[in-house]
């Protein structure tokens, strides 16, 4: 017996149902191909203006970034509704538009559309500061959205982003609620403690009817901030259940606050660790300088399989910059290397910064010149990296290089720039780039720029120069330009002005006897013995003590940091004897060091 062929549907019907298919998932599509083929279905269909299709074109468009084409999509709607209104906000949104969303949002009111609840949720997030927040607040008092919770806690989230005055409307919204749930709750804490009003915030959390562990953990945070350990750990104990958030922020809290035995105690105690805590204790241990602690704990992240991200790479590398652990940075590079065939830009910005500010200026420059992709920040850390270490013709040769490739300087690049010329004596080009800051670049100089400004008057002699811009600036000179002046007065023997900077820096710091050191060390090379008593006995009232000055190595992965007279290094009687075996040879062919008193 012969089987009927099996029926087949039509070609027709297929494709409409893979069309129905794709129309449905639309909103999802990141696809820019095939979202074009759809979009030229939709047309073909006539579909363009149909309330349910639009607005999923239009959220399609917005993740590819084409908000040109879905601002063309929602134009051809002749009669736009209040969600596809919210749609096109939303679109803008989700792509960093914040004032086109607001254009949106009053073209509906001008057409007569009135907005809803959406409307302005998704406008809260388009905030950018308290006087627009103000402005959603008004229009959800006249229409009276509060009935959806939603709402009200979402104002409370704004007004909290935007500083103590945003937080106080924030908690008077808070107050007049008549309902409240967790969320409003979290979202005021949070507010208040990003507020630095922990006190308060602390009250609110005691008087939470239920608390979950995004309330503990935001306190905890507070605690942390705020420097105060015993009551953070005190919290820590106290909390229900704890979750890696929780460990995390305690751990920080004690590395940021150098107590990085007990960090490591709570770390070894961590049940279960992420990427986060691990990149926190590496850190932690590469800020308070312990080299070997830090290349063996990164080691150890290493084995534990886990991938590093860009946010650890940076954030260690930084740490190992402030500290000038040039061990450790190597490692991190071959990590680096290792584990990604190119760098990105952040990346590759922190190798700089650390390679600089270890001294190892020839690996900077061999990333800087790796980089597929330079950005501002790129040129700026090797421009200061070059000022840093005296090579200032090399940096304003880069300068120059950088200005040719098209990149505009900023602030920053003008200290590296005006840097580059103190520390290699180029007074009049400095003084020249100093005023093309604003005739040139319209950027206002700010106190570093001029505190650049009197080193370099003050390294090259001009003092009269360098006092006549203190006294000019619009800014009040503070404890770091008045000690360059005074290091200028010693450099060039002039007691009778580091008299008149001796007196404002004592105004400012009374207790730094090392000022008054300085001082007598100006009188002694002037000759004047009387003085030089004077200036050492008031060094002697002062109240403080003038710290020991240290220098430090790092030999092997471990750091040696040595004081004047230091004996506690357990190597110190090798070390003496070396010294003394250098001295021994320095007699030999005559050398007479510069010595100060």
């Amino acid at each position: 017996m012969q089987m009927p062929a099996p029926i087949r549907a039509p070609t027709f019907l297929s494709k409409r149902r893979f069309f129905e298919q794709k129309l449905a998932d639309l909103q999802k599509c990141t696809d820019l191909n095939q979202l074009k083929q759809i979009h030229a279905l939709i047309y073909k269909s006539n579909l363009h203006e149909d309330p349910f299709v639009a607005p999923k074109l239009i959220s399609a468009l917005s993740l590819c970034r084409k908000m040109e084409l879905a601002v063309n999509v929602f134009d051809q709607v002749q009669s736009p509704n209040a969600h596809l209104c919210n749609t096109l906000i939303r679109a803008h949104i989700r792509n960093s538009e914040p004032g086109k969303a607001f254009e949106v949002f009053c073209e509906m009111r001008w057409s007569g559309i009135l907005p809803d609840n959406y409307t302005y949720l998704f406008l809260l997030k388009a905030c950018s500061g308290l006087k627009s927040v103000k402005m959603i607040h008004a229009h959800l008092e006249k229409y009276n959205f509060y009935s959806d919770l939603f709402v009200p806690n979402s104002l409370i989230d704004a007004y909290s982003k935007c500083g103590l005055m945003g937080v106080r409307e924030a908690k008077m919204v808070f107050d007049v609620m008549e309902e409240r749930d967790l969320v409003t709750y979290n979202s005021m804490i949070s507010g208040l403690v990003k507020a630095g009003e922990l006190k308060e915030a602390k009250k609110l959390f005691d008087e939470m009817p239920q608390k979950d562990r995004v309330s503990w953990n935001t306190i905890l945070d507070g605690y942390v901030k705020s420097g105060d350990m015993v009551s953070a750990f005190e919290l820590f104990e106290k909390m229900p259940s704890r979750d890696v958030v929780s460990w995390s922020t305690v751990i920080f809290g004690y590395a940021k606050t150098g107590d990085v035995e007990m960090a490591k105690v709570l770390f070894d105690n961590m049940p279960v660790k992420n990427l986060v805590t691990w990149t926190i204790m590496i850190s932690g241990y590469a800020e308070k300088g312990l080299a070997r602690e830090a290349i063996g704990l990164y080691g150890q992240m290493e084995k534990t399989k886990l991938q590093p991200d860009d946010g650890t790479f940076v954030s260690i590398l930084s740490a190992s910059a402030e500290s000038g652990l040039l061990g450790l940075g190597k490692k991190v590079h071959r990590s680096i290397t290792k584990s990604r065939p190119k760098c990105c830009t952040v990346v590759s910005n922190a190798l700089i910064d650390m390679y600089c500010k270890c001294g190892s200026l020839n690996r900077a420059w061999s990333v800087f010149n790796e980089m597929e992709s330079k950005d501002l920040v790129s040129w700026n850390a090797m421009i200061h990296g070059l000022a840093i270490h005296g090579h200032g013709q090399k940096a304003l040769h880069l300068f120059n290089r950088m200005k040719r490739e098209g990149f505009a300087p900023d602030k920053v690049t003008f200290i590296g720039v005006l840097s580059a010329c103190s520390h290699a004596g180029l007074v009049k080009d400095g003084i020249r780039y100093f005023y093309s800051m604003e005739s040139d670049y319209r950027i206002a100089p700010e106190i570093e720029h001029y505190g650049c400004v009197i080193d370099l008057l003050g390294r090259g002699g001009r003092l009269s120069e360098a006092f006549r811009v203190l006294h000019d600036m619009p800014f009040e000179p503070n404890v770091v330009i008045w000690g360059s002046l005074l290091g200028a007065c010693r450099m060039h023997n002039d007691a009778k002005l580091a008299e008149e900077v001796l007196d404002q820096l004592v105004k400012l710091v009374p207790t730094d006897a090392g000022n008054f050191s300085m001082l007598s060390n100006i009188y002694a090379a002037a000759g004047d013995w009387g003085s030089v008593a004077n200036a050492r006995l008031r060094m002697r009232n002062t109240a403080g003590e003038r710290p020991s000055g240290a220098s430090s190595i790092e030999l092997n992965d471990e750091f040696h940091e040595f004081k004047v007279m230091d004996t506690t290094h357990p190597k110190s009687d090798k070390i003496y004897e070396a010294i003394d075996g250098l001295n021994q040879h320095l007699r030999k062919i005559a050398y007479v060091p510069s010595l100060v008193v």
